[in-house]
């Protein structure tokens, strides 16, 4: 589907409620499965990743009935039926990565299998520490099918050389009925969505600096309250700083410090930013952001900020060619590995629209503050961080833009134009 934007003249105004994040609504599904019980889920979100997770698990036997528009009943009895037929991810890395360590342990067989654009995605940083607890997995050079033996496994200490909570939360649900203890420790904190989770179920579980611990356990069914997506709330802010007589109030933002770092370079680069107020919910810290239009300074984004922000980075880019001065984004070279290459994408997405941006093996470079001209088609490669990404720069293009394959936003956030519209 191609998209035509236009540059927004009045600015951005309003208050709204950011969807669900989508982290904490794959792991609410996998967790309250894998519990004994009855959980309630609130605030699930309706993107098409999530809705692969919730699938695949109801071909492995559990029961989950949706009781409201974005609410659900999960029943489980703390195990799976053996799948008639391959699993299905679609297009989402998480679904697969963190099923993988948990259909390892299984006392059958299965298979998971995603979309053209997964297909393509590595695999080898999962398989690797699974395999030296005991799991048998093949696939096509590390990439999926992948077929997985279930059998016992037993617990590792696993240095991982990459910060992702992709990685360190597989290791920990296999770690989960393993036996033995295992242990993930990271060169960087990582995103601890399912460390948290994990606790709030009850699971013997331990975590201290970037080493985080799990022995054999099972879990209790909870209500989970599921926050809003910071990555979803990332382009409203960033499209609210970039936009001229802009102000809006953004609700029931997660606000979990492993996933703050975009908020962190806002202030880094002087904009008008503000929590208006934050609670615990299920586990998960949580709050209102009101934010303004801001004249920007550039900034350097390197090393432990980047598992903080490795999905908000190229809507960063776009944020960058805003901001007077230098930006440069070091050490993200794990963006060539997801649904595009987002190193080589973005680059050459914002070149054609007119910003200075330059390429770096482990990130880019940025001059600002350039006019975007407009005026051109973009091309999106699957990702639908692109996709959002290119739409919120339409804001401020001279020209008006054209996306083609806009319809890829469905996959993480169906209700992304129609928010901006509401502002």
């Amino acid at each position: 589907m191609n998209k035509i934007i236009q540059k927004r003249v009045n600015g951005l105004k309003g208050e709204i409620t950011i969807p669900s994040d989508k982290s904490i609504s794959h792991r609410s599904i996998m967790f309250s499965s894998l519990a004994k019980g009855r959980s309630v889920i609130h605030n699930f979100s309706n993107g098409a990743d999530c809705r692969s997770t919730k699938k695949l698990f109801e071909q492995l036997g559990i029961e989950i009935t949706q009781t409201g528009e974005k609410s659900y009943e999960v029943f489980s009895n703390g195990h799976f039926n053996t799948p008639i037929s391959d699993l299905d991810c679609g297009n989402s890395g998480t679904t697969m990565r963190l099923c993988l360590g948990i259909l390892a342990s299984q006392n059958f067989d299965s298979v998971l299998f995603g979309d053209e654009s997964l297909s393509k995605r590595p695999m080898k940083r999962v398989i690797t520490p699974l395999e030296l607890m005991g799991a048998k997995i093949e696939s096509n050079e590390y990439k999926a099918p992948l077929h997985i033996y279930g059998r016992e496994l037993h617990g590792i200490e696993y240095n991982s050389p990459i910060a992702s909570a992709q990685v360190k939360s597989c290791i920990l649900l296999a770690g989960l009925n393993a036996t033995g203890k295992t242990t993930v420790i990271e060169p960087y904190t990582s995103r601890n969505h399912t460390e948290l989770m994990l606790k709030y179920m009850g699971a013997n579980i331990t975590w201290d600096n970037n080493s985080v611990s799990i022995e054999k356990s099972s879990l209790e069914p909870k209500v989970i309250n599921i926050a809003g997506d910071i990555s979803s709330a990332a382009y409203f802010i960033v499209g609210a700083l970039i936009v001229p007589n802009s102000e809006i109030i953004i609700k029931n933002v997660g606000l979990n410090p492993t996933r703050t770092g975009i908020l962190d370079v806002v202030q880094r680069m002087g904009g008008n930013l503000e929590i208006l107020s934050q609670e615990e919910i299920s586990g998960e810290l949580v709050g209102d952001i009101k934010i303004s239009y801001s004249e920007l300074k550039g900034c350097t984004i390197s090393g432990e900020d980047i598992p903080r922000l490795i999905d908000e980075l190229p809507v960063i880019a776009l944020l960058a060619t805003q901001a007077e001065g230098q930006t440069i984004v070091s050490n993200a070279e794990d963006l060539r590995k997801k649904e595009s290459d987002r190193i080589t994408t973005i680059v050459n997405g914002l070149k054609s629209l007119g910003a200075e941006i330059e390429e770096k093996e482990d990130g880019f470079i940025i001059n600002g503050k350039t006019e975007l001209l407009g005026d051109k088609t973009l091309e999106v490669f699957h990702d639908h961080r692109l996709a959002m990404t290119y739409y919120t720069a339409g804001l401020i293009c001279k020209k008006d833009i054209m996306i083609n394959g806009f319809e890829w936003i469905n996959i993480s956030f169906p209700e992304f134009e129609e928010l901006f519209n509401n502002l």
